[in-house]
């Protein structure tokens, strides 16, 4: 049955940014890239062992039937996964500790569960170790993250926090918002069109927005978006945009991307949402901006620092939604995120290319 489910879900396994020409079969959900996929370890031989804590009994029984030859090992402490370190061929990117690498000399696969990897690329003896292969959740939580954006920036534009701040003293004040706005006829940035960046653009377009975006590497332009460019075109976008949408890896070229000078480029009255990651504003020049005037209004799911401590001046401030990382929670992310996993044990165990492969020196 699973193995069958497993077959079903390969057909539909190209890059998240492509949606199939009809829609998928019941229960079957697109998920997985399988840009830039290897194999982990070829033609394996006996047992696999996989360490992990996200994997349950159950789970781990369905799991078995995918992948006989793979071993599920669960409930160690810090202590026993090191001292067993040298039997493990996979583990959980969130169990991984230099310590663990350097004694692991059997691991050759370690799965994120998250989009993001910047805590893990750095990792002494897993950037630079060839023989293990990291993989993560990219494009999982594409769907829900842009549904977040969407709800985002439809309340800014909509004035909703002027407009709850009203109800919450129980007036019927039809001035408490700055202005509304029309999502239709905008111009919408999406700063870097991956997985979670697809997902946000194809939404902009069936709102009737004008969508540009960014991509590390020149490619054409989905019917979804009017113009597809590289960094090179990131500042030349930026005045044109109404909204912008930051949907970046956390690199060392994206740290600090959005300082001073590049908020001066956005217009006055652009909105700014962020569901990257934290470090990819200057703190200090977003708030800056914001007591100065110069932006419409931000939504930030994602903050520098993080959690962001009582009493930060970006709590207080108007037209600002904060929500405490949380843009990718949904059961649907749940299920598509246990749908992927299944498929790269499967392939793991079978000796072939696993799916979501990080390309380490790029952070991503």
């Amino acid at each position: 049955m699973y193995r069958a489910l497993s077959l079903a879900v390969a057909g539909f396994l190209a890059a998240c940014v492509s949606p199939p020409t009809l829609p998928p079969a019941p229960n079957v959900l697109e998920v997985g890239s399988a840009d830039g996929s290897v194999v982990a370890l070829a033609n394996p031989k006996g047992t696999l062992k996989y360490l992990t804590s996200a994997v349950d009994e159950d789970e781990a029984r369905t799991l078995r039937e995918l992948a006989p030859n793979v071993e599920f090992v669960y409930g160690l402490d810090e202590d026993e996964m090191l001292a067993r370190a040298t039997e493990f061929h996979g583990a959980d990117a969130h169990l991984v500790t230099p310590a663990f690498l350097a004694a692991a000399d059997n691991l050759h696969w370690v799965q994120a569960w998250s989009a993001g990897v910047d805590r893990y690329v750095d990792l002494d003896g897993l950037r630079d170790e060839e023989r293990i292969v990291l993989t993560n959740m990219q494009g999982i939580h594409g769907p829900v993250i842009a549904e977040h954006v969407m709800a985002l920036m439809l309340a800014l534009s909509r004035d909703l926090p002027g407009y709850l701040q009203a109800q919450e003293r129980g007036e019927w004040e039809r001035d408490a918002g700055s202005g509304q706005r029309a999502l239709a006829g905008s111009t919408l940035l999406v700063a870097g069109m991956g997985g979670i960046g697809t997902e946000v653009a194809r939404r902009g377009h069936g709102f009737d927005m004008r969508v540009l975006a960014t991509v590390r590497t020149k490619r054409a332009a989905p019917a979804f978006v009017s113009e597809l460019g590289t960094d090179e075109d990131f500042e030349r976008f930026l005045p044109e945009a109404d909204f912008v949408v930051i949907a970046l890896p956390l690199t060392s070229e994206t740290e600090g991307l959005f300082d001073a000078r590049v908020l001066e480029l956005m217009k006055d009255d652009a909105v700014l949402i962020n569901i990257g990651r934290g470090p990819i504003i200057d703190t200090d020049a977003l708030v800056a901006a914001l007591r100065e005037g110069r932006l419409g209004g931000v939504g930030l799911d994602v903050t520098d620092p993080e959690p962001l401590p009582a009493g930060h001046p970006l709590w207080n401030m108007d037209d600002v939604i904060i929500t405490p990382h949380v843009a990718g929670r949904a059961a649907l992310t749940g299920k598509r995120r246990e749908l992927l996993f299944r498929e790269n044990v499967r392939r793991f165990g079978a000796g072939e290319p696993l799916l979501n492969v990080v390309d380490k020196a790029a952070g991503y």
